[in-house]
């Protein structure tokens, strides 16, 4: 534009120019040289003018093609300005695309995490929770094993000890105990003198009595008025009496063996001669004490109790009355050796108390051997047991290891071999499979590696 002004100028300034020169020229006296000069600078004026025509048109064309130009780059600019609108309106869609594909692919990584997770947890506690029940219904029978057989052996050792610190105090308590039942022995003479089947009751009392604080169980260790019988359970009968044999006592082996207690009273003669202070008469009162004594052996003996299959060789003879056995026992230094003979063992209350614990020890020991027996019994039981938990126990591992063999089997066929299936997915979609979600890239990744190797 300044161009166009700036031509419109100088053609306004020649045609002044000309004009003022006409004028002049007109006006005045000028000479003709003056006019030729004149005229020659209008010529030249003009010329010059029509150079600055062209040029002007020159210009005019320049500015035509600028003004086209600018027009073209005026269009080009929008078309830019479009084309970059609408690129950043594709970076924005893209942009926001790829933070939702993200999104998705953490989500779906998520899932599958939960997923995995939660199928692993409740594979892992259904199995613990089974595991724990199996367990427990070996381990309770198993604890209550042990806490019987620990019971049992410390009962066991207990009692026993008891037993060996209590032995003294039992022979101390079983001596006043002698003691007494002499002393009311003693008592009891006046009354039982004439009486002998008051006696043979009185003698049964004083058996019974230290049977009775023996240690043995009656019932079970020894039996009262037990009447004896064959194998077949047929009652037997003394060829002596014809009568059934049934002994004061039986008493029991640990070794299924009999010992058979009768009590016998030779209280008559005694009692006349305690008091006796005349040595001949007192002779006589002995001899005849001597001999009730020796009559209730042959007796005895005549009963043949220790032919019963299950009693021992011999018969033990009771003596209640402690004075009347030392005194026969002095009378005949041989009365021992006579009853011996005869299979008769002589007691007082001191040897058959002392009889009787031993007895009472045998069946103790008895008891604790089958105690052992029992406890060897159940230790077996109980290392059987052990033993089925162990595998039981190897079971459990060997459960846990194939489920994690299953597990790693089942993830192989999800990411590893040219078939798997994240790579069939992927396949799928490379094929125009329109989905809305994706695998996690970390299942992509470790599927293209394990392809790889």
């Amino acid at each position: 534009m300044e161009i166009t002004y700036l031509i419109i100028g100088c053609f306004i300034g020649g045609i002044l120019g000309s004009a003022i020169i006409y004028f002049y020229l007109k006006s005045s006296m000028v000479s003709r040289n003056s006019f030729d000069e004149l005229n020659v600078l209008n010529i030249k004026s003009n010329a010059d003018l029509q150079n600055l025509n062209l040029k002007i048109q020159d210009l005019e064309q320049i500015i035509k093609l600028e003004k086209e130009n600018n027009l073209q780059q005026t269009d080009l600019l929008n078309d830019l300005k479009n084309e970059f609108a609408k690129v950043s309106a594709e970076n924005t869609f893209l942009k926001a695309q790829k933070e939702e594909t993200k999104k998705i692919q953490e989500e779906g990584k998520q899932q599958f995490e939960n997923l995995a997770n939660k199928i692993l947890e409740e594979k892992t506690e259904k199995f613990t929770t089974l595991n724990q029940n199996n367990l427990k219904n070996i381990l309770e029978p198993f604890q209550e094993k042990i806490n019987d057989l620990k019971n049992k052996v410390n009962e066991a050792y207990e009692k026993e000890n008891k037993e060996r610190f209590s032995l003294g105090e039992r022979v101390k308590e079983l001596a006043l105990l002698n003691q007494q039942i002499s002393e009311d022995a003693k008592r009891l003479t006046k009354a039982l003198k004439g009486e002998s089947k008051t006696q043979g009751n009185w003698g049964e009392m004083i058996l019974e009595s230290i049977l009775e604080k023996s240690g043995l169980v009656k019932g079970r260790e020894y039996f009262l008025e037990h009447e004896l019988r064959d194998e077949d359970n047929k009652a037997l009968f003394s060829e002596f009496s014809g009568k059934k044999m049934r002994p004061d006592a039986v008493v029991k082996y640990p070794d299924e063996r009999n010992v058979i207690i009768d009590s016998k009273v030779s209280l008559t003669a005694f009692t006349e001669l305690v008091d006796e202070t005349d040595p001949e008469i007192y002779q006589i009162k002995i001899n005849r004490h001597l001999s009730s004594v020796k009559n209730h052996i042959n007796q005895l003996s005549q009963k043949a109790y220790d032919d019963y299959g299950k009693s021992l060789d011999f018969v033990m003879m009771f003596i209640p009355s402690e004075p009347a056995y030392i005194a026969a026992m002095q009378a005949d230094q041989n009365l021992w050796n006579f009853a011996y003979d005869r299979r008769i063992l002589l007691l007082n209350p001191s040897n058959l108390i002392t009889s009787l614990k031993l007895i009472s020890d045998l069946w103790k020991r008895e008891y604790q051997n089958r105690n052992s027996m029992e406890i060897a019994e159940r230790g077996a039981k109980l290392y059987d047991k052990f033993a089925g938990f162990v595998e039981n126990l190897e079971k459990v591992g060997k459960n846990l290891d194939q489920a994690k063999n299953v597990y790693n089997d089942a993830f192989k066929q999800l990411s590893s071999g040219n078939d798997n299936l994240i790579s069939q997915t992927q396949k799928l979609k490379a094929l125009g499979v329109k989905n809305k979600k994706e695998l996690p890239q970390s299942l992509k990744d470790e599927a293209n590696r394990l392809c790889e190797e």
